[in-house]
């Protein structure tokens, strides 16, 4: 696999890349019939209204999102326990992040490369993921869209990465487990590694990664010095 040449700063994805989005309901599925089903279905629709409020000009902050989606997930699996949908929001603060992740920002920090955040998630969420995730130290900036109110993948939030880094999107590597996302941040000019977790299929868009990854632990080697 080729090497990416220049650059200067890793920006992440957090949600499905860095911290495993379906952790949250891994933690109570023995209180769920059918805890994947519950879990797939809540990422799906978070997603979906993300893009539907972006391109409606309806911006809630994401943990509304979370929340509506996660209303929809249980009302579709017929659950209607409010103590279990409470938890479950909150056990959503505190997602695990991959086992490799903490070794594989430790080793680009030690390689003077500079990590980020860029996330739909709102300043709260991500700071609380962080924290529990003990990652404080790992990143330059944790960057919201908050601020723009627009979810990715519109252009203005990977700018946001850009403007805060102070520097051109080819020297910056953006990583995200998100084929859509990967997408949209090759076609804003980042070099994007697909951290392909799952063994997705490749978007018919009409652009690809410049690396596809399993996971965050290569990312280093792919990165030349």
């Amino acid at each position: 696999m080729a090497s990416l040449k220049g650059i200067q700063a890793c920006v992440f994805d957090a949600y499905g890349t860095l911290f495993d989005v379906h952790s949250a309901v891994a933690q109570h599925s023995a209180r769920l019939v059918d805890a994947t089903a519950v879990s797939t279905l809540w990422r799906t629709k978070q997603l979906e209204y993300t893009w539907l409020r972006t391109l409606m000009d309806r911006y809630v902050e994401f943990w509304q999102v979370t929340g509506d989606a996660l209303d929809f997930a249980l009302e579709t699996h017929q659950v209607s326990d409010s103590s279990l949908r409470e938890d479950l929001m909150q056990a959503y603060l505190g997602l695990s992040c991959y086992p490799e992740v903490p070794l594989a920002l430790k080793v680009l920090r030690q390689r003077g490369i500079r990590c980020a955040i860029l996330s739909n998630g709102s300043p709260e969420m991500l700071a609380a993921a962080v924290e529990n995730a003990e990652l404080g130290n790992r990143f330059s900036a944790v960057i919201s869209v908050d601020p723009i109110q627009v979810y990715k993948p519109d252009p203005r939030v990977y700018q946001m990465a850009v403007d805060e880094l102070q520097l051109e999107p080819a020297q910056i590597a953006f990583q995200s487990s998100n084929a859509w996302d990967a997408v949209g941040a090759a076609v804003f000019g980042f070099q994007v590694v697909w951290v392909n977790r799952f063994g997705q299929r490749r978007e018919r868009l009409g652009i690809h990664p410049a690396a596809e990854l399993k996971s965050l632990e290569d990312l280093p080697g792919l990165l030349d010095d």
